[in-house]
Formats: structure tokens, sequence, C-alpha cells
């Protein structure tokens, strides 16, 4: 007798996992969009009593901290993220779902609530480099568990609640873009800014602890938990019985829970997803960053064209791409389309370097008009969210039901890898422009 599951009244569920996406990615968005806070704290004001030459040494050793600002915070966020995500693959089944949900979300609010105190508390540039640079290593390692654990549970579900994490995340991109041009348009100082940052990024960890405790309760989740539980229970069952009667073993009964096993089932997938971010982090905000407009002379839309263009327009697009798999998923999970579209993005890289990016030194610049931008930037970012998107929700569904969290685990190992990947290129593809 087959029992039909539950209905997810409200979507009560699906909302929850939107906002647990939306967790996962918002503190890192809003460190990566207050960089002008961070760099401003890196200059020393205490020097005013100082002789001469200890004022000139001491700026140039905040100079220099300034200077390597950017690429310090990106390699201390993307190698935690990708050992953490990959002992988190390992681990997961070591340390219970609850403790690593529960325990990251709360770690990072801890982390948020310490960066909102020292807004308004003055430090010299070495310490608050140190200190900035230790949140962001704490921030994406729970990060990396919290998302790997996330799309583990969601690869008990049906394959669409993948699809509010991705969308989730997606909004956090947008919203931290947001709230930069609202900044920059306010015209408030970056200290007051960054507080309303910070400020937002607890109340949004807040509400997503809030909905983690009551996920449980709520019945559509109990039914694939408790399932998952009884799939646990008859397989250990089956291998009892199997041993006890010391037969030959049949192929079909026999469960394999190496991640070996379960990678060969998924690979393809896997390397996917790893591939789009690869090509988006390469070029996206290392190239696109740098370009300028062409038709601005100097106006205000010189001042917006970046954060427009390039940071709110990806994210948009981002996101829309992540949401539209909660209504169409094509191609299937075993079409050869998928992995195919997704090399194609390749396209995106050289597009983007012949775009109007400064300051160059080898390429050409081919498109000149702000319009060329915008197109490219429409495309590449729609695609890598639906692309992405539709790797994640189809990874947990190639194996069986027991191995689905395992699954979820590998898959975000190798978007982590692929984040990673993609930032160590983005330094060769813009040496080349």
């Amino acid at each position: 007798m087959v029992i039909s599951s539950p209905r997810d009244k409200y979507h009560g569920v699906w909302l929850i996992f939107f906002l647990l996406g939306l967790g996962t990615l918002l503190p890192w968005n809003f460190f990566m969009n207050a960089t002008m806070y961070f760099t401003s704290r890196l200059k020393n004001s205490s020097l005013v009593g100082s002789s001469a030459n200890q004022t000139e040494a001491a700026c140039e050793h905040c100079n220099i901290l300034e200077a390597k600002f950017n690429n310090v915070m990106t390699l201390c966020a993307m190698l935690p993220l990708l050992v953490c995500t990959c002992l988190n693959s390992f681990l997961h089944a070591l340390i219970s779902q609850r403790l690593r949900v529960m325990g990251s979300l709360l770690f990072i609010m801890l982390i948020f609530i310490i960066t909102t105190i020292l807004v308004k508390v003055p430090l010299k540039p070495l310490p608050f480099f140190s200190i900035t640079m230790v949140k962001i290593v704490i921030i994406n390692s729970f990060g990396a568990v919290l998302q790997g654990s996330l799309f583990g549970m969601a690869g008990l579900l049906p394959a669409s609640y993948t699809t509010p994490i991705m969308s989730g995340q997606g909004l956090a991109g947008t919203f931290a873009a947001f709230a930069m041009i609202c900044a920059i348009a306010s015209g408030s100082e970056l200290d007051d800014a960054a507080l309303g940052y910070f400020i937002t990024a607890c109340v949004v960890i807040f509400l997503s602890i809030l909905s983690y405790t009551i996920l449980p309760k709520l019945e559509f989740f109990q039914f694939y938990q408790n399932r998952q539980q009884q799939s646990d229970d008859k397989n250990s069952i089956n291998l009892m019985n199997t041993e006890s009667k010391d037969e030959a073993t049949d192929p079909n009964t026999e469960h394999n829970f190496s991640m070996m096993e379960i990678f060969k089932k998924i690979w393809a997938l896997a390397l996917s997803v790893c591939f789009t971010f690869t090509v988006t982090i390469g070029t996206f905000p290392a190239i696109t960053a740098d370009t300028k407009s062409s038709i601005a002379e100097g106006g205000s839309w010189d001042l917006y064209f970046i954060p427009v263009s390039c940071f709110l327009l990806f994210n948009l697009c981002d996101w829309g791409g992540r949401s539209l798999t909660a209504v169409f998923m094509w191609p299937e999970k075993d079409s050869i389309l998928l992995p195919v579209s997704i090399v194609c993005r390749l396209v995106f890289v050289p597009l983007f370097m012949l775009c109007n990016v400064q300051p160059r030194v080898h390429l050409p610049v081919f498109f000149h008009h702000d319009g060329f931008f915008i197109v490219f930037m429409i495309i590449f970012a729609f695609s890598n969210g639906y692309l992405a998107s539709l790797c994640m929700c189809y990874g947990p569904k190639k194996v069986l039901p027991h191995e689905a969290e395992t699954a979820g685990a590998i898959m975000a190992f190798f978007l982590s890898l692929g984040l990673a990947s993609g930032a160590a290129l983005s330094f060769l593809f813009r040496a080349l422009v």
C-alpha cells in the first residue's frame, strides 16, 4: 500500500527553505558589499601627534592593507568554504542535522553581532584587518556547513524543494546590491550605512533560526523525514539478513553507502555545477566590475553604472533563473543538452573581456556601447541561476532515497569547488584583458 504524501500547507516548508537559503549567502554578500566601509576603517586616523617619518611609514602600511583587502578577503572566504564543504560531505553522518544547521546559524549571528558592535569601536588598521579576516573565515566556514546541510535536507524532499534554497541565495545578492545602491543615493556616512547593513543581516539570520525551529513540526517535512528513517531501518535489516544467511549478494538489494559509489551516479551533474560557477566567478566581478560606461560622460550614470548594470542586474537575473526551476525544468536530468548548455557559457569570458573594461593592456575594445554589456549580463546571469539550480535539483534525484542527503552534500561541495576555482582563474582572466 502506497501512502500519499501530505500537502505542504500554505507552502510553509517551501518558504522556510527559501529563508534558510537567504540566510546562507546574505552574511557573505553583506561583507562583500561593505568593502568601502572596511577599507575606510583601514585608514589610520590616529597619526596626528606622530612624527613625519612615523606617519609616512604608518600610512604606507595602511595603503598595503587597503590594496590587498579584496584579494585577502576572497582567499579567506573561498578556502574555508571549500574545505568545510568537503568536511561536511564526509562528516554529515556523524553530526546530527539539527546541530549542524542550528549551530552554524547561531555562530554566524554571533559574528554579525560582534561586527555590528565593532562599527562604533575605534581600532587601529592592523588589528581591524586581522579581526575582519578572522570573521570572514568563521562566517564562510559555518556558511559552508549550513549550505551543505540544507542541500542534503532538500534531497530528502521532492526535487522542487531545492529551488527555494537556490532562489533564496539569489535574493541575498539582490538584497545586498539594492542596499548598496540605496546607500549611494542617500549620501549617508559609511559607518551609518554599515551599521544598517549588519543590523539587517542579524534580523534575517534571527528569522532563519526561528523558521528552522518550526520546520520539524510541519507535517509535510515530518513525512519525508520519517520515510528516510524507515528506508534506513529497512536497509539495515536487509544487510543483517544477508550477513546471517551467508548467501550470494543480490545487486538489486545491496546498497553501497560509500561516497565514491554515490559520486559515480551524479558525477556529470556535479562537474556541471562546478563548471557553471567556475565560469561565473572567473568573470564576475573581477572583469565585469572594471567595465566603464561609454555614454555617462561624467554624469550620475557613471556613479550608478556598476552598482546597477553589474551587481543589481546580475543578482536580479540570477534570482530569476534560479526561481524559474520552480515551474519549469528543462532539459531533463539525463539530457546531453544540459552539460552542452553549461559549456557554451564559456563564450561569456571573451565577450566581457572585449567590453569597455579599464584599465586594459592586451585586448582591444570591441563592444563599446553600454547596451552590449547589459545584454551580455542579463543572459550570463539568468543562465547561471537557471542551469546551476537545475543541476542542484537533479543531483539528489539520480540516487536512491537513502543516498539523497549524501548526494546533496556532494553537490554542495562541487558548487563550492566551482566558486574557489573561479576565484583563482579570475586573476588570470583579468590579466589577459
